[in-house]
């Protein structure tokens, strides 16, 4: 059975005919779909398969483009305001026809030029696609299953009093607290991170690096690669640990374990004022 084309999701289709202002592809479930003549590469034969994107114009009419969006519809991303008015919110997409957020799908009022994490969907009453930053009710309504250390996606959504709240793997939310943090964070970044803890309440908290000896090669790596370069770093066991995270961004402990591992594999002598390669 044929996949359904799927409006605001990147396709593979076949081109069914040419005209004199693009080209028509086998939309298959949606019927033929116009590709704008400007969005169509040199060369291009009836048969090939061209991956699209398939949207609506500004007069709601089912049309494709071989641009990236920055989001399509079932995804989460950081998009910037470009306007507002009385029906809503508009955000840069990276299409020309902007994506529309309604103001009862904003978790606070936007504003012009900043930036907010969103979630695109297709507006089942009006089938144009859309965006909201009410986010709770696209994730996932069962219980978490995750084990402990596992690599997951996060993307960072907001800055709270106790650290950073993201979204695991496009379903939970999850934690990272401040005290965990030793590099810099951007609301919208997308990375990869690891399960720390799972709470009684079902809270996830989260870890940028990994935990435990895999944690500690990691660290041991960069400190290495660091060291290859410059021979000498005036850094020890006995720095200030805001000097450490500003070399390296990582906390003391984790400074300290690496270089005690370092210096008992006789990689690195450890010096009255800093460590140096062996």
């Amino acid at each position: 059975m044929e996949e359904d084309i799927i409006l605001g999701k990147t396709h593979s289709l076949e081109i069914n005919r040419f005209v004199d202002f693009g080209c028509y592809v086998d939309g298959k479930n949606l019927g033929e779909i116009l590709v704008p003549k400007r969005y169509i590469a040199a060369g291009k034969a009836e048969g090939d398969f061209i991956e699209v994107f398939v949207h609506t114009d500004s007069e709601d009419r089912i049309i494709a483009t071989d641009e990236k969006p920055y989001i399509e519809v079932g995804q989460f991303a950081s998009l910037k305001v470009i306007a507002v008015n009385e029906y809503g919110a508009f955000m840069d997409w990276g299409l020309m026809k902007d994506l529309f957020v309604p103001f009862i799908e904003q978790q606070t009022k936007m504003d012009i030029d900043r930036m907010y994490v969103v979630f695109a969907y297709v507006d089942s009453a009006s089938d144009r696609i859309a965006a909201s930053s009410r986010l709770e009710q696209f994730m996932a309504l069962g219980p978490a299953n995750y084990e402990l250390g596992e690599e997951v996606d996060i993307i960072v959504t907001n800055k709270t009093d106790l650290g950073y709240k993201v979204i695991i793997n496009k379903e939970h939310w999850g934690l990272i607290y401040t005290n965990q943090v030793f590099e810099k964070i951007r609301i919208g970044d997308k990375r990869r991170a690891f399960i720390q803890k799972m709470r009684d309440d079902d809270k996830i908290d989260i870890s940028l690096r990994k935990s435990g000896l895999e944690h500690i090669d990691d660290v041991s790596e960069l400190i290495l690669a660091a060291l290859r370069e410059d021979e000498f770093i005036g850094l020890h066991d006995k720095s200030e640990p805001d000097e450490i995270k500003k070399q390296f961004g990582i906390s003391k402990k984790a400074f300290k374990k690496a270089i005690g591992g370092l210096y008992k594999q006789k990689l690195i002598a450890i010096e009255d004022n800093g460590i140096r390669i062996l």
